[in-house]
């Protein structure tokens, strides 16, 4: 959705391979993924070469995402050695989870003003805060989201205490699921329900508009027992290798 709301961006698909590329400094937005099932190593190394013979004609880092359940065998045991041949290295696992009903918060919210993201102070405030949460330069994350197209598929969401923006969370509808992205609180402010809190807000507003129910969404490690406490569960894993 990011990729195909900017001019340089990209949306391909090769044989067994996706690739949606935003044209971007940030090498996470400029992605490959598996689109079938890996039988051999040898099948694995050419989907890898594909995918880093066209990032590598444009002069773009970028970032392999594998949904671990499209391998099996002997590719899977040597997943990091075949990507570390193509000069990638490993970056993070995420847990894959999904649930079609949350559970109740087990406390009341804590007091906090949700606000969508639909001005130039929101779109600011939320770039601002991932740009702090996930450790890249504030002008990596501006740039991912400099085109208005972007705001109008990317629900997005921002949290604040007495008018300080706080936290964030988004949502992004696809595949019959609501996807979660960008859940994030700053480090001050963290361990109070605010983040749980901003999704909860951020997901009532559009299921309430969509109807969609199912929830995915991929979890860092810090966030699990967050998510299973709120009624996800784990289906799969992603591993992503950078270069």
């Amino acid at each position: 959705m990011i990729a195909a709301s900017r001019t340089p961006g990209e949306i391909r698909e090769f044989r067994g391979v996706s690739i949606a590329s935003a044209g971007v400094a940030f090498q996470m937005f400029n992605a490959a993924f598996l689109s079938t099932p890996v039988l051999t190593e040898n099948e694995l190394s050419q989907r890898i070469l594909l995918a880093s013979t066209h990032f590598n004609q444009r002069g773009l880092e970028w970032a392999y995402w594998v949904c671990e359940d499209w391998i099996d065998g002997s590719p899977r045991r040597r997943l990091r050695q075949a990507f570390e041949r193509h000069a990638l290295r490993h970056s993070v696992d995420l847990p894959g989870m999904f649930t079609e009903t949350l559970r109740p918060p087990i406390r009341p919210g804590p007091k906090i003003d949700v606000r969508r993201v639909g001005d130039e102070s929101t779109r600011n405030a939320f770039c601002s805060i991932g740009s702090v949460c996930f450790h890249v330069p504030i002008h990596w994350f501006t740039e991912v989201f400099s085109s208005d197209t972007v705001w109008r598929g990317f629900h997005s969401y921002v949290g604040y205490i007495r008018d300080e923006p706080v936290c964030t969370a988004a949502i992004v509808e696809g595949g019959g699921v609501l996807g979660v992205y960008n859940v994030a609180t700053l480090p001050p402010h963290q361990r109070r329900g605010y983040g749980e809190h901003v999704m909860r807000c951020a997901l009532e507003d559009v299921r309430r508009r969509s109807g969609t129910q199912g929830v995915v969404l991929q979890s860092t490690p810090a966030g699990l027992k967050l998510y299973e406490r709120m009624g996800f569960k784990t289906i799969t894993r992603v591993a992503v290798y950078a270069t």
